[in-house]
């Protein structure tokens, strides 16, 4: 017989306590349980047979809050980063868009390039490892000029950026493209757009006619725009971050607090966070700090934007009457 040579022994564990199961409970309970789906039950049977658990709660969570607000007449904010135009759902927001279910856009620079390449010339995203080497990443002279023409138009005529390179693309959009960009459907809708640029990241920068007063006074006053678009969402409004790891958490988390310094009233919203991770930014940015203390609740739902946006669209969409 071996004997073990360490000096402590394994615990006895004779004496544990245990109590019967039906006291103990739990979390998770099998009425929680999702179902096979019923061929022919559509979207809302889907929806239905998706688990009461975790995240397919929380996705039923944001259309209840999306759709409350739409009966509310409270506003649904679309906070945009880049990958979800990329992605191809320009169109999907603006069906949302035409059918209430959004009734702003905030975009990053990268989220404003891409639509706008789609709209003029019907293809975006540079193969970068491919153009970077010799310099030519981000040199596309139409992009660079038209974009940045626009802004300084816009400037002129004291509007920002979001409205600026919409009513751009209304003059110029391939007739082919156009009904793929949501800056254009946006300011045909009158919808407000806001884009948020951070100098330096975005390749219109680069280009020779890049005016940076221009692009920082309609920055500042699409910032002003999203500020007042951010007040309204008090008692029912709903902001989604998508697919934006750092300037829209950030830019949102200073519109609340300019709001509230301003002495708005700003409590029981919804924000939700979709992305295919989570970051740290739009976690406490967008999902907590904004609740602190004001009531409210914050949703963070992950999954690729191609194939989530799409999901929650048709589950808001099958709702209305």
């Amino acid at each position: 017989m071996t004997v073990s040579k360490y000096g402590q022994r394994p615990m006895d564990f004779a004496r544990l306590k245990t109590i019967p199961i039906r006291d103990r409970g739990g979390k998770v309970r099998a009425g929680d349980f999702g179902a096979t789906y019923a061929k022919g039950s559509g979207v809302a049977g889907l929806v239905a047979s998706l688990p009461r658990i975790l995240a397919a709660d929380a996705l039923r969570d944001l259309v209840d809050a999306i759709a409350a607000a739409r009966a509310a007449s409270k506003p649904v904010i679309w906070g945009l980063g880049g990958h979800v135009i990329k992605c191809g759902l320009a169109p999907v927001l603006i069906g949302l868009m035409q059918r209430g279910f959004a009734t702003a856009f905030a975009m990053n620079g990268a989220a404003s390039i891409h639509d706008f390449e789609i709209a003029i010339a019907g293809a975006t995203s540079e193969d970068v490892e491919a153009v970077l080497p010799d310099g030519s990443f981000g040199s596309a002279e139409e992009t660079g000029r038209e974009m940045n023409l626009a802004v300084v138009e816009g400037h002129r005529a004291s509007i920002g950026m979001g409205e600026a390179l919409g009513r751009c693309l209304d003059r110029i959009a391939d007739p082919r493209f156009a009904g793929a960009s949501l800056l254009l459907a946006a300011w045909k809708n009158s919808t407000p757009v806001t884009v948020h640029v951070a100098m330096g990241t975005d390749t219109p920068h680069t280009h020779p006619q890049a005016d940076g007063a221009a692009i920082g006074a309609a920055g500042h006053r699409d910032f002003r725009l999203f500020c007042s678009l951010v007040a309204e969402l008090d008692q029912g409004g709903v902001y989604i971050n998508a697919g934006s790891a750092v300037v829209l958490p950030e830019v949102f988390l200073k519109a609340v607090s300019v709001v509230r310094n301003l002495g708005h009233p700003l409590a029981k919203f919804t924000t939700a966070n979709l992305d295919f991770l989570q970051h740290y930014r739009p976690r406490v940015n967008v999902v907590e700090r904004p609740h602190a203390q004001a009531g409210g609740r914050g949703i963070a739902i992950t999954g690729h934007h191609e194939i989530l946006i799409p999901l929650l669209a048709a589950a808001l969409i099958e709702g209305l009457p």
